[in-house]
């Protein structure tokens, strides 16, 4: 039995979707609503459905324990991910509190856990994108989502040394995760899905222009990585397992908002139309131009599987988009 928090989610769907294939019974940790009212997460039967409220402390494990169904596993993806979020004690009661809390139990119940930390931790990438926990105290987030995955990954660090830790453990720094199944997600929704929708309905798609000399309108750069990849890896981990660590999420590539703008065209069969609009002023400080994830801690655990090029994981994503139009 493996809980998966925010399992109504993008990610933690999937993951979740693909453990219960797998013949893994999951404990899905979410708002209740989510799993009825979200259109494309409509083909999973989980074992249990638990609100986020639910009070996951020890009398609940111990109650899985003595009914032969023991939780085996936490792989915790619950948490807010909007990056425009800017309200500091409501981002550290649900990402740092939380995830406290679920770290806690794991260690008193010897329970692997793998959990969803952030590249927005990396900040403007002023330090690289290298995952050497060593330098996380030094970052420096742009906006307080990205503090509150920081301040969990620098905990996280002090607990292992402190002796309190689960048997194995390792947070994954996501970059820019994209696939099918984000509509929910409104505005921070990946460019993939937007980009589907404008060009369906006006045959045309609009991208930030840049506000950086030296770069031009389209070209700032992100590591997008397919969903489906994020998903082999989470698993991988659990089940390798790694023993412990946190370790950069990303297809090791940078590839450009113009280059994710055309897959998307040619996924659909239509002739690129870009349009370039400012960048909501409230937005450019905290703009990062440039991601790429080192990739070397994570291969180095023998993590193997080559990651989805960007132009087939756009196709795959819109070939699914089209199929529930």
């Amino acid at each position: 039995m493996i809980i998966v928090t925010g399992a109504a989610g993008f990610i933690g769907y999937q993951v979740a979707k693909t453990l219960t294939a797998q013949g893994v019974k999951v404990i899905g940790v979410d708002e209740l609503l989510f799993f009825a009212s979200r259109g494309e997460h409509a083909d999973v039967s989980f074992a249990q459905t638990l609100s986020p409220e639910t009070i996951l402390d020890a009398s609940y494990f111990e109650e899985c324990r003595s009914s032969g169904t023991p939780i085996t596993g936490i792989i915790h993806m619950g948490a807010c991910s909007d990056t425009t979020e800017l309200r500091v004690d409501y981002l550290t009661r649900v990402n740092l509190n939380y995830s406290q809390s679920l770290w806690n139990l794991a260690s008193q119940f010897k329970i692997p856990f793998v959990y969803a930390s952030s590249a927005a931790t990396y900040g403007e990438g002023e330090q690289g994108y290298q995952d050497d926990e060593t330098k996380f105290a030094s970052l420096k987030p742009l906006n307080p989502y990205g503090e509150s995955k920081r301040q969990f990954d620098l905990w996280v660090l002090e607990q292992e040394k402190s002796g309190n830790k689960p048997p194995h453990w390792s947070g994954f720094k996501f970059f820019n995760v994209y696939g099918f199944g984000e509509r929910h997600k409104g505005k921070m929704a990946s460019v993939v899905l937007k980009g589907f929708d404008q060009i369906r309905s006006q045959g045309s798609l609009k991208l930030f222009k840049s506000h950086r000399t030296g770069i031009a309108d389209g070209e700032q750069m992100r590591d997008f990585i397919y969903v489906g990849d994020v998903v082999d890896v989470m698993l991988f981990a659990l089940k390798k397992p790694i023993e412990r660590g946190i370790f950069n999420l990303g297809s090791g590539r940078a590839r450009s908002f113009r280059d994710l703008a055309l897959a998307t065209f040619e996924a659909l069969r239509i002739k690129p139309l870009i349009e370039f609009i400012d960048t909501p002023v409230e937005l450019r400080e905290r703009y990062q131009y440039f991601t790429e994830a080192t990739m070397d801690k994570l291969i180095h655990q023998g993590y193997a599987k080559p990651f989805t090029s960007l132009e087939d994981g756009v196709a795959v994503t819109v070939q699914a988009l089209n199929k529930r139009i």
